[in-house]
């Protein structure tokens, strides 16, 4: 039996332990507020001082930032249509390499560019902010359309780039286009996570803005397309881990998309892969049940969240080629189908 004064000798014990542990991290706490005053850092479009234009292999912005672009021009004398196609977070314009390959050998001209901060533009994983990345939207959609009048124009992005979208459709005065895709789009807003993981966010962008996380230790699968992924892992200009001010950038941006939903009327086809351990499907479908005028929608049973680049990547290019040139919520795949039957049981 233990007596008092062993339980008293042990409740001091822990209770010096406990001064002790608190002591330790003193100095940690104290860095880390050093490490905080200097606040989060983010490159926001300067002032203008140009037009907007199509140089060489670059999109220059009104404030003379330079996006690095690949034009992928159709076969034949005039394209079908002309898209636009945004890549996602820490990704850049080569992510769809693949795909306007096969768009442009049957009829689209595909503009891919790198968003400001990632690929081979300037300040590299240093991140822009909403207002930026859809203002940089909106002049490259005002240069394209004014190389190619008269053509339907549309908008094609991936995870982060659907949510750059959405959130620039969402605005009071959106561009003209004739239609877009969302694919896996980025809607994890802070509505949508748990209350701890949005506070421990804030939390970590006010003490910490600057640390890069390498998500080391997640066990996170993008694609079953595993050379692909390799060669991701392997490309420079891939950004690997993130500043935490990024990632809370990121979920500014995902704020404002799922804000947008009920005020975008723009024609929306929205993809999402049913094995997407990126982008959870509740996310996806709150969003989906916000907007006022109904999308059409493709679950594709084998996806993952790098639709276009998985195993079966192919059957969605085509997909995406058939809704633009041909039109209508019927897609060749079936994909349509699956997705009114998956959100019909989400519904029981």
């Amino acid at each position: 039996m233990t007596s008092t004064t062993d339980l008293e000798t042990s409740c001091r014990r822990r209770g010096l332990h406990r001064v002790l542990r608190f002591l330790a991290i003193v100095p940690v706490l104290g860095l880390l507020v050093q490490i905080g005053a200097c606040g989060p850092t983010y490159q926001t479009a300067g002032p203008p001082r140009t037009e907007a234009a199509l140089t060489g292999d670059a999109l220059v912005m009104a404030d003379g930032y330079r996006l690095p672009v690949r034009v992928h021009r159709a076969v034949g004398p005039e394209p079908l249509a002309v898209v636009v196609a945004l890549h996602g977070f820490n990704d850049y314009s080569n992510a769809w390499a693949e795909s306007t390959g096969r768009w442009s050998a049957n009829g689209l001209t595909v503009y891919a560019y790198d968003q400001r901060g990632f690929g081979q533009a300037d300040r590299r994983g240093i991140w822009p902010g909403v207002d930026t990345l859809t203002g940089d939207l909106r002049q490259v959609i005002g240069v394209v359309r004014e190389r190619h009048p008269g053509k339907p124009l549309y908008l094609v992005g991936e995870s982060m780039g659907g949510a750059v979208i959405m959130a620039l459709l969402g605005r009071p005065d959106p561009p003209e286009v004739d239609g877009a895709v969302l694919a896996a789009p980025a809607v994890w807003s802070r509505k949508t996570m748990a209350n701890w993981m949005a506070s421990g966010l804030e939390i970590l962008r006010t003490i910490i803005p600057g640390v890069v996380l390498t998500g080391e230790g997640i066990r996170k699968q993008a694609s079953d397309n595993i050379e692909m992924l390799i060669g991701l892992g392997r490309d420079p200009l891939v950004i690997k881990g993130a500043r935490v001010d990024a990632i809370s950038g990121l979920v500014d941006l995902m704020d404002a998309a799922y804000e947008a939903a009920p005020k975008i009327d723009t024609p929306l086809l929205v993809l999402y892969g049913e094995r997407d351990e990126i982008v959870p499907q509740a996310s996806v479908e709150k969003t989906l049940d916000r907007m006022t005028v109904e999308p059409d929608l493709a679950f594709y049973p084998k996806g993952w969240h790098l639709l276009f680049r998985d195993l079966n990547g192919p059957i969605v290019q085509h997909d995406v080629w058939h809704w633009i040139v041909r039109g209508g919520p019927r897609l060749p795949s079936g994909a349509d189908r699956r997705a009114e039957t998956r959100l019909a049981r989400s519904e029981q």
